[in-house]
């Protein structure tokens, strides 16, 4: 008697036998889940690197960098995709941005940084690699940047200056002074381990990237992304890169003065101690210096007698000091509680000590000691009937009176608004 066949379809098989029918279907689900399956196939087509290239009507040279970018892709053996961010061109680049297969992501606010920002958060890789679509830099050079951020860095920058400045591809007040003092700059108010801060072809981690919250919307976005990272304690390194001149007819994007100031500017926001702590502890103890050694009398410095007049000067000195240093706290505060900086360790444990009320008391015992200073001298004025007193004498009394009232008032508000600064959310 001849057994009846079992019919299949695709790789489940139909038997006679129910039960065998349960095994069949339920074995194989407990081995390897579907959705797993499905996972592991769309983990194998996401790309591994995502380059990105900001275009503002570079029809010019937007094809031979795309085509650079997809040889170098392919030379390295890498799954990867091209995404143009373009920024509202006009000159037919998004048209051969798509002939040549790359992805096009439109972002309609204006700047190098929106660009960037836009096709940075479009990108699917792991790894991105950002770079100018103006075919000054050579996306096929890519390989030590993969294998800088496969080696577990955060954000590889490249420099021009270590790997070669081709004659043409960079103005001289570039060359000489813009990008060395910036980077300067940077190195010592940030600690940024780079030597270029400012060079456009750049690869970085897609989670890294997240990580910074990068806002800039102008040319400063290279220096927001170096000095983030800087501050998240990111690793960073660089790699030599050759830059060449540009193949474009028109003049480039960037502005000198006014891209030059943007990165300064950036750079000093972003650093209230070089802004407002070391300048305003220079002026406080200058002031101070000075009310000392002017207190008991004038004083003749190679010729120059230093009196009242520079008394009052020595106490504005003390005032605009100690007025700079609040602000440098105030913002170092606000830099915390908004993510700009990390935590400050050092902060934090002064914040313990000096609490709301160490301030209040501290201001008030500035301000008593002003106002019986004040007493003092109208005391002083009263043992002459109200009459004619010797100015020096009498604005060496006042100067000083007034001087810590001023400083105890400033500390008592700012007392309170570093309270204010520090309420949790």
């Amino acid at each position: 008697m001849l057994e009846p066949k079992r019919r299949s379809v695709g790789v489940i098989s139909f038997p006679a036998d129910f039960a065998a029918l349960t095994v069949t279907l339920i074995v194989p689900m407990k081995v390897a889940p579907g959705h797993a399956r499905l996972s592991e196939i769309v983990d194998a087509a996401r790309p591994e690197v995502s380059i990105v290239m900001p275009c503002l009507d570079e029809a010019e040279t937007l094809a031979s960098c795309i085509q650079s970018a997809q040889r170098a892709l392919k030379k390295g053996g890498l799954r990867g995709e091209v995404i143009v961010a373009d920024n509202g061109s006009t000159d037919g680049s998004v048209v051969i941005a798509r002939e040549l297969g790359a992805r096009v992501v439109d972002v309609p606010r204006r700047g190098y940084g929106n660009a960037l920002i836009g096709g940075i958060e479009a990108a699917e890789g792991e790894f991105v690699v950002m770079g100018d679509a103006d075919a000054s830099y050579d996306f096929g050079a890519l390989g030590p940047f993969i294998e800088r951020l496969r080696a577990g860095d955060d954000l590889v920058v490249g420099n021009r200056f270590l790997g070669g400045i081709e004659p043409g591809a960079m103005p001289w007040s570039h060359r000489w002074i813009g990008n060395p003092v910036l980077t300067r700059i940077g190195r010592t108010f940030f600690h940024a381990p780079v030597g270029d801060m400012h060079c456009g072809l750049r690869a970085f981690r897609k989670e890294a990237f997240e990580r910074m919250q990068l806002r800039a919307a102008g040319m400063e976005f290279a220096s927001e992304m170096v000095i983030k990272a800087s501050l998240k304690g990111m690793h960073v390194s660089e790699v030599p890169v050759v830059l060449r001149p540009d193949g474009r007819s028109r003049p480039p994007h960037l502005r000198t003065w006014r891209d030059g100031w943007r990165h300064l500017r950036f750079m000093l926001l972003f650093s209230p101690r070089w802004l407002f702590l070391y300048p305003g502890l220079a002026l406080f103890f200058v002031g101070v210096l000075l009310s000392a050694v002017l207190l008991p009398g004038p004083l003749r410095v190679a010729g120059v007698r230093l009196d009242i007049h520079t008394l009052l000067v020595a106490g504005f000195l003390a005032l605009l000091g100690y007025q700079l240093v609040l602000f440098a706290v105030f913002t170092k505060i606000f830099a915390i509680r908004e993510g700009f900086h990390p935590p400050h360790p050092a902060l934090e444990r002064l914040f313990k000590y000096v609490t709301l009320e160490v301030g209040l008391g501290a201001g008030a015992l500035m301000v008593l000691i002003g106002v019986i200073a004040l007493v003092a001298a109208v005391v002083s004025w009263q043992s002459v009937g109200f009459g004619n007193l010797d100015p020096s004498l009498t604005m060496r009394e006042v100067i000083p009176a007034v001087v810590l009232l001023a400083l105890g008032t400033q500390t008592v508000f700012a007392s309170f608004f570093i309270s204010i600064l520090s309420i949790d959310r």
